[in-house]
């Protein structure tokens, strides 16, 4: 059975994610931010609701000492919370909106596969899926054929960036655990207002098929449900 941990899983793409993957046969520990949302998914999906707050320090270790006292191991680690901070005009941004975003998008993955890597040790084929975006890839959003390439998102986009570098340092660094970063493409979640084109069961194609691979998989990649993808 294979055990697997999803951040910011009460809605979107972490709760499709999660519903897939319980049809798959994965045993889903359904993290979120808000216990009572949480706790709601969880019921309705059939998985186990443990609070998470990726920003906050003492509650990602919380949630670790959680699940090492009722799973004892987790094999699949999904970083999935995120938020999309200012967007338009970038004058008026601020070190804060920078910190904020950052903080859940990038450093959030920092605390939580920190506290998460004892757990992942204790599986025989130990993966973490980085959510991230094409929209931190410098080809994507140079692109003109692409509709990321009309979005401006200073913060969002740096820190989507800034996660995929850190996925290829953890694969190069981690080398008995699995690493690789998901792009879900422009997918209808609250996020976006729900703007996207693709529904969620799209968006999470390749969130599933990184959680899913079997041994021997490659690590330090970046792809989306059509394949790798050029982010430098």
């Amino acid at each position: 059975m294979t055990t697997t941990f999803i951040t910011g899983a009460n809605k979107g793409l972490g709760h499709e994610t999660a519903r897939r993957l319980i049809a798959l046969g994965h045993t889903v520990i359904l993290g979120a931010r808000d216990p009572e949302r949480g706790a709601e998914a969880a019921a309705t999906l059939g998985a186990r609701f443990v609070r998470i707050d990726v920003a906050d320090d003492a509650s990602v270790v919380a949630a670790a000492a959680d699940v090492a006292a009722h799973e004892g191991v987790v094999d699949v680690l999904i970083n999935n919370a995120g938020v999309h901070g200012p967007h338009g005009d970038p004058d008026d941004l601020t070190g804060a909106d920078a910190l904020a975003v950052f903080d859940v998008n990038l450093f959030g993955v920092v605390r939580t596969t920190t506290a998460f890597l004892p757990l992942l040790r204790r599986s025989a084929d130990p993966v973490v899926v980085n959510v991230s975006s094409g929209m931190g890839s410098l080809a994507i959003t140079h692109d003109p054929s692409r509709v990321e390439s009309s979005v401006v998102a200073p913060l969002y986009t740096s820190s989507k960036a800034a996660l995929t570098m850190l996925t290829t340092q953890y694969a190069k660094g981690l080398k008995d655990i699995r690493v690789n970063a998901a792009d879900p493409g422009y997918t209808a979640t609250d996020l976006n207002g729900h703007s996207g084109p693709q529904t969620v069961t799209e968006g999470t194609d390749a969130i599933v098929l990184l959680a899913t691979e079997g041994p021997g998989a490659g690590s330090g990649r970046f792809i989306d449900r059509d394949g790798p993808i050029d982010w430098s």
